[in-house]
């Protein structure tokens, strides 16, 4: 399974900084934004193909995980 650091980029030199998916400089707020919105990651990925369909399922992966974490901590 993918791990965080091997999806989202923190680097100041790109966006300032701003968390983007890895080997990109698309931001990850705006895969969220989509998803939102009611697109779906096909809709997402033919916007940023740069964005492979793994990162974006990592990501909500990783998102799941951490909700669940955080519930069974609570």
């Amino acid at each position: 399974m993918a791990t965080t650091q091997s999806i989202i980029n923190v680097d100041p030199e790109i966006l300032g900084g701003k968390p983007v998916f890895r080997g990109t400089r698309v931001p990850i707020d705006i895969f969220w934004d989509y998803l939102e919105g009611g697109d779906s990651i096909d809709e997402f990925l033919v916007q940023y193909p740069g964005v492979k369909r793994e990162q974006c399922v990592g990501l909500i992966m990783a998102a799941r995980d951490k909700v669940m974490s955080d519930a069974c901590a609570a």
